[in-house]
């Protein structure tokens, strides 16, 4: 039995920057964070287009279950990057 086929999401911008990191600490020395553009736009939606997660869902073309998944994922990255230091890189995955 096959699993149902991945729905296309809607991403309708591309980052400024595709990099960020602690100030003052060596790549060298820094583990890296993969955000993808999916959880990006999840966090532009949600917090810079103020929409609620019925409309967010509508605008990526998916479900309001997984546009909260995609969301809790982002979050909990970028918290771990912040808290512990770690960089973050926007990747198309």
């Amino acid at each position: 039995m096959c699993p149902r086929p991945r729905l296309k999401r809607r991403i309708n911008f591309s980052p400024q920057s595709d990099f960020f990191k602690p100030r003052g600490i060596p790549m060298s020395s820094l583990e890296i964070i993969n955000l993808s553009y999916e959880e990006m736009e999840a966090i532009r939606l949600y917090e810079l287009e103020n929409l609620d997660q019925k409309k967010c869902a509508e605008k990526m073309n998916t479900s309001s279950s997984t546009f909260q998944r995609i969301l809790n994922s982002a979050y909990k990255k970028i918290a771990d990057a912040l808290i512990n230091g770690k960089a973050i890189e926007i990747n198309k995955n």
